[in-house]
């Protein structure tokens, strides 16, 4: 499903040149990337969603090498193929929970569609919350709405940003139970990056940066 091959990314000419190992996933596999703060975690993320140009390099998702897609259609198939956890959420803050959803939808080009969007709330625990605008949520309900917007639209791989950085120990596996079954459920292929050494025992893959 996910496939890199002899990455390396360079923000300006003379800087550092950022090296990152090879990575490839079959089908429903899970990655844990670890590594302390400044080592290129982010980046490595960046560059599998497509927000970023490798200096050198093949990224292929779903037999498809992403970096010779035109920008146009790089934008499309990020909205169709990959979902985002990110460190802070990327909410339209006039719109309520279910909008947003319904927006992540429409702007990912799929059909709106009421009932999937309920079960998504159902499984994540925060339906009664449906028509409650999103500055109203609490930090953990803003994750579960952020995992939801992430998976909602069916993805091939779901990319997440340091995701339990800022949980104890309770909701960190809470939050990694939710993640791993959505990615379950969707077939899709799940990529966590953090410094958070206690996520370890919840994967069976993981690399150290």
């Amino acid at each position: 499903m996910l496939q890199t091959e002899n990455l390396t990314f360079q923000y300006k000419k003379g800087e550092e040149i950022l090296k990152f190992p090879n990575i490839t996933l079959k089908k429903r596999d899970n990655l844990l990337i670890l590594g302390k703060s400044g080592i290129g975690k982010t980046t490595l993320l960046h560059l599998c969603a497509g927000l970023l140009t490798p200096l050198n390099g093949k990224i292929t998702i779903n037999k498809t090498d992403i970096n010779y897609l035109s920008n146009n259609k790089l934008n499309k198939f990020r909205g169709k193929n990959i979902g985002l956890v990110f460190q802070k959420n990327h909410l339209v803050h006039s719109l309520n929970v279910i909008e947003n959803l319904q927006a992540r939808l429409f702007f990912s080009k799929n059909n709106k569609n009421n009932k999937l969007i309920e079960d998504l709330l159902k499984q994540l625990d925060i339906y009664e919350l449906k028509k409650q605008k999103v500055n109203k949520l609490s930090e953990g309900q803003l994750q579960r709405l952020g995992i939801a917007l992430a998976v909602i639209h069916n993805p091939k791989i779901i990319l997440a940003d340091e995701p339990t950085s800022s949980l104890d120990d309770q909701n960190c596996k809470t939050v990694i139970k939710l993640l791993k079954k959505q990615a379950e459920l969707n077939n899709a292929n799940l990529i966590v990056i953090t410094h958070d050494h206690r996520l370890k025992s919840h994967f069976q893959n993981s690399i150290t940066l």
